[in-house]
């Protein structure tokens, strides 16, 4: 028996829809279905890698976790992944297929759709319901031409449609009926109603505002969802959210993380942030380093080589230099382990021209960006505390040296990672890893960090799953959703 499936849309970015998705994910699984996570298209830099090697956006392997499943590539079949101002990474089914400008994107997105709708129909053959979200503004007409995210999926597939409007940033009413002004007749006839999110105060006080939105929609507004306090400790799918994370200032240990022009995997410092005696300070463009801080790291990024001219032009590297002449450690992750070598080759033009710069200098490696993007979940040992790890490998380059003789892990056997001679410097290609508690716990305790009470962090994010899926059960009736479902 085929699955039913329900979509929700947002009036506009970051207004809560994959969290809203991943919620209902859990509280449905709760329930007793066999439901699944489903998004047609995603744009975004935090990935996740599937059991099969392929990848998807980090959104959707948090929901699948919520539905108490695997990540697969069916649940996100096309992701893009901004490598510059105007282009992408095109990941098809878990595969880099090419890059390519949005414009060349937006010209043959329409061939894609056959793979959208088969991995839809893979999971409606496995489950008993699958949760749409959709992407960006459901109002973007101007985008409306070969749409394979929004209402082009949910035409094509024959899902109704719940709308998400964000009471928080102002003018819902607005942004909510404005949608059905806008938007096809056709298109509008999809949507079943809508959902207000991030509520704050006396919903008594919002009673004819609904009343006029169901006035002038003609449609239900399935409930008010007030603001989930706890929404900052699962990982956020947009980089707008990634300053909004960073709200806790009184830990006595000072992490500094670059955010980057092309940051990537930002949620791999998560669980430091998440520690009660860490404060993960996100450095923004044209901020300098502080002096204070006690560790440096430089994440991931989509464009190694234009992300270490872009810490030049920021001033970063006088910065991360004077840190390590204090004797302060820091630690590189995939292209920031890349940006801490010697030097950075791309003899292939897989970031847009050959080109070769000078790193840092701080790790005597060299690295040769490739074609072959590396994909593959990981589990090992970490060479300095003797440590389980695990974690995922995604990058495009191949980096070799001296230094990689004193390796920052073992994995089945091989080096990974460099450490510095000093044992001030070091870098992995590994995400996620600081997921691990014992290895986490060892690495801030060699730092100097005082960590009180040890977190579990894996068992605080189902906690807070199961929170989100009560929250929600409490401020909607699934029932009345589930009735909207086909």
């Amino acid at each position: 028996m085929s699955a039913k499936a329900l979509m929700f849309m947002g009036t506009g970015s970051d207004v809560g829809k994959s969290l809203i998705v991943g919620g209902l994910c859990r509280a449905f699984k709760n329930r007793g279905f066999k439901v699944a996570p489903f998004k047609p298209q995603n744009m975004s830099n935090n990935a996740a890698v599937c059991d099969t090697g392929g990848e998807i956006g980090r959104a959707q392997a948090l929901q699948a976790r919520a539905c108490g499943l695997a990540p697969t590539t069916a649940m996100n079949p096309i992701l893009l992944k901004p490598e510059h101002e105007s282009g992408a990474q095109l990941i098809i089914r878990g595969k880099r297929k090419a890059s390519m400008s949005a414009r060349e994107y937006f010209a043959i997105r329409e061939k894609y759709m056959p793979d959208v709708l088969e991995a839809f129909n893979e999971l409606k053959s496995d489950y008993d319901l699958v949760i749409v979200e959709g992407a960006g503004s459901a109002s973007e007409v101007n985008l409306r031409h070969n749409d394979l995210a929004n209402f082009g999926f949910a035409q094509a597939a024959d899902v109704p449609v719940i709308l998400i409007g964000d009471i928080e940033r102002g003018g819902v009413i607005a942004s909510i009926i404005g949608t059905f002004e806008v938007i096809d007749k056709n298109d509008a006839k999809l949507i079943v109603g809508s959902i207000i999110n991030k509520f704050l105060g006396d919903k008594s006080l919002f009673e004819n505002g609904i009343k006029t939105i169901e006035k002038l929609t003609d449609r239900s507004v399935f409930g008010s969802i007030p603001y989930f306090n706890q929404a900052h400790k699962l990982p956020a799918e947009d980089i707008l959210a990634l300053k909004q994370k960073t709200v806790k200032q009184t830990g006595r240990f000072h992490i500094a993380v670059l955010k980057l022009s092309r940051i990537s995997n930002f949620d791999d410092f998560d669980p430091l942030n998440a520690e009660e005696g860490v404060f993960v300070d996100i450095v923004e463009a044209g901020e300098p380093i502080s002096q204070n801080a006690d560790l440096i790291i430089i994440p991931g990024t989509k464009a190694t080589i234009a992300d270490m001219k872009f810490i030049l032009a920021q001033g970063w590297d006088i910065d991360i230099l004077a840190h390590v002449r204090a004797g302060k450690p820091v630690l590189g992750i995939c292209g920031g382990y890349q940006i801490l070598g010697r030097e950075i080759s791309d003899p292939n033009a897989v970031e847009g021209k050959p080109e070769t710069i000078n790193g840092l200098g701080l790790l005597d490696i060299r690295t040769i960006l490739s074609e072959k993007k590396q994909l593959r979940n990981e589990r090992g040992i970490d060479a300095r505390f003797a440590k389980e790890i695990s974690g995922f490998h995604m990058h495009m380059g191949v980096s070799d040296g001296k230094d990689c003789n004193r390796p920052f892990a073992k994995i089945e056997g091989k080096n990974e990672g460099a450490i510095s001679a000093n044992g001030r410097v070091s870098g992995t290609y590994l995400h996620g890893l600081f997921s691990c508690d014992e290895f986490r716990q060892a690495f801030l305790d060699n730092l100097g960090a005082k960590i009180e009470i040890g977190l579990n962090y894996e068992a605080e994010i189902e906690q807070v799953l199961d929170d989100l899926a009560a929250h929600l059960e409490a401020n909607l009736d699934l029932d009345v959703l589930l009735e909207q479902a086909r």
